[in-house]
């Protein structure tokens, strides 16, 4: 037997050094199959980002935060000046309709806009001449007299529904001491020269908003021509358009609105002084504002208020409020109405109100007065260039 004599087959195989070694079978490699294995974990994926792309989004990024900051700044800083130049650009385009009507009639704009404005300041130098006493006079009463309204309130609650409110406290957090009123007002104003701010703020925003609306409406058709040479010549065709749409419309709307109101105050001040309801002229002033700015429920609320104070007064009066009230809103729906709004658009009541208090919400008590004529403005923007198509024949039958 020689020294390099092979163990056999139980033995083990000799072992090239220089061979490669040997791939393991699948069987031997892959897992037993069984109902308990984990899946197989995926390799993680790795994205290589482009550095100069990164670079460049990190910077338009922290540009994008600063041009924010900066328009922020701004806004706090201009803010209530935008918002004199949103309604003085809302008076012009009211008075437009005017302006526009004397000038075709062969008046010179600047003219014709210095017209309407000193008829505009008569009528209200009329009105203060004749009510102004009666009604300053008549709102002091009022704000006096809330106390002992809601004293009543309270008692003819307690009596009606077994309640047991407090009017002693009620009436407590009404009537503040001069000594509240001097800390709420030194704490608002700022003291004196807070009050003398307020003052010089008020004018300034008056004069501001005067002097702009007059500008607006003399200067329209070369500030038109000024913005529209910023456009290319399809988009000034545009612009035009839009402008022209915005001010017939909405100013239309807006006229007649306060045309509306203006009949609606008089003849509810009127019967109100004729029934002597307490505080007619600021509770007739009210129904007929409230009943043409806030839609649907204006009226009601328009009256509901006048009811209230004669509710405690006299009780028949409230009975015909209701009527007056009610005989009153046919005429104006079937009477004037049509000959005041028949140029004018029309908008839908839930858009109306919801204007309302969306402008409310944004700029307070003013900007529900101009929530309604900037969504007329929309609206009449999308009616000119909206498309509209004709109700299918099962969508009309199934509407309802």
């Amino acid at each position: 037997m020689t020294e390099h004599q092979s163990e056999g087959p139980s033995g083990p195989d000799p072992v090239d050094p220089g061979a490669a070694p040997a791939a393991a079978s699948p069987q031997a490699a892959a897992p037993q199959a069984s109902g308990d294995s984990d899946p197989p974990v995926p390799e993680p994926i790795f994205v290589a980002l482009d550095p100069h792309w990164l670079r460049k989004a990190l910077v338009m990024l922290v540009l994008a935060i600063l041009v924010l900051q900066v328009i922020n700044w701004g806004w706090g800083l201009l803010g209530g000046f935008l918002f004199n130049m949103l309604l003085a650009w809302l008076i012009a385009i009211s008075v437009d309709p005017i302006v526009s009507y004397l000038t075709r009639r062969g008046m010179r704009r600047g003219l014709a806009t210095t017209l309407v404005a000193l008829g505009t300041t008569l009528l209200l130098a009329a009105f203060i001449a004749l009510f102004g006493s009666a009604l300053a006079e008549q709102v002091t009463e009022l704000v006096l007299a809330l106390p002992s309204l809601v004293l009543e309130i309270v008692d003819w609650s307690n009596r009606t529904f077994g309640t047991e409110l407090d009017p002693v406290e009620l009436t407590n957090s009404l009537n503040l001491t001069s000594d509240q009123i001097t800390e709420i007002a030194s704490s608002l104003a700022g003291g004196i020269l807070g009050v003398l701010s307020g003052i010089v703020g008020a004018i300034f925003n008056f004069v501001t908003i005067v002097v702009f609306s007059f500008y607006f409406s003399a200067d329209s058709p070369r500030i038109k021509r000024f913005i529209a040479s910023w456009l290319r010549p399809a988009h000034q065709v545009v612009f035009i358009k839009v402008w022209d749409i915005s001010v017939t419309k909405a100013g239309g709307f807006v006229i007649s609105k306060m045309a509306l109101a203006s009949v609606s105050a008089f003849f509810h001040a009127g019967f109100f002084y004729l029934i002597d309801i307490p505080y007619w002229l600021p509770m007739g002033i009210f129904a007929g504002v409230v009943s043409q700015f806030i839609p649907t429920i204006g009226t009601y609320i328009g009256v509901a208020l006048p009811a209230l104070f004669a509710v405690f007064d006299d009780p028949i009066d409230v009975l015909w409020i209701v009527i007056f009230a009610t005989v009153y809103q046919q005429i104006e729906n079937y009477v004037f109405t049509p000959r005041i709004s028949t140029k004018t658009m029309d908008i839908n009541s839930g858009v109306a109100l919801a204007s309302v208090f969306i402008g409310a919400a944004l700029f307070g008590p003013i900007g529900a007065i101009i929530g309604i004529p900037m969504a007329a403005i929309v609206i009449a923007v999308f009616e000119a260039y909206g498309q509209r198509y004709e109700i299918h024949p099962y969508v009309q039958r199934n509407a309802d």
